[in-house]
């Protein structure tokens, strides 16, 4: 996969030069490997989940069956309450049922938050691994 698709639709990257442009979260649609890979910087909020799946949906290489892989292992404040837990999880959330969904962690808070995602949506295929690696094997299956 070149530089130019791993940039396309990723409107978090400048496309000529490759630079972030929004540190809160980054996001790569994978279409060969169909799935989708984000990583959210020391700050998680609403607006930076609400933002990355309006971006997802914008995207016209973006799948709602694709699998997600969500990086939390950066995250070290998590500003979300629990009526913001259940709009993204019912109304924001844009991916299928059928979906594959990593959460990858390092740290309580970080699970927590993963957590609380897989509660909320029970139907939902949704795991939480401590390591990419290991969210990539669950992922390939």
């Amino acid at each position: 996969m070149s530089q130019h698709d791993l940039l396309k639709g990723n409107p978090n990257r400048d496309r000529h030069t490759g630079h972030h442009l929004n540190l809160a979260a980054e996001h790569v649609v994978d279409s060969a490997g169909k799935v989708v890979r984000v990583k959210f910087g020391k700050k998680l909020t609403f607006h930076d989940i609400e933002r990355y799946s309006k971006l997802l949906l914008a995207n016209p290489a973006f799948q709602p069956t694709y699998s997600e892989i969500v990086d939390l292992r950066e995250v070290e404040e998590v500003e979300l309450q629990s009526d913001e837990f259940l709009r993204l999880a019912d109304e924001i959330d844009p991916f299928s049922p059928s979906a594959k969904r990593a959460f990858v962690v390092r740290t309580s808070t970080q699970e927590h938050a993963g957590r609380m995602h897989k509660v909320l949506r029970t139907q939902r295929n949704i795991e939480i691994f401590r390591s990419i690696e290991a969210a990539e094997r669950w992922i390939a299956i």
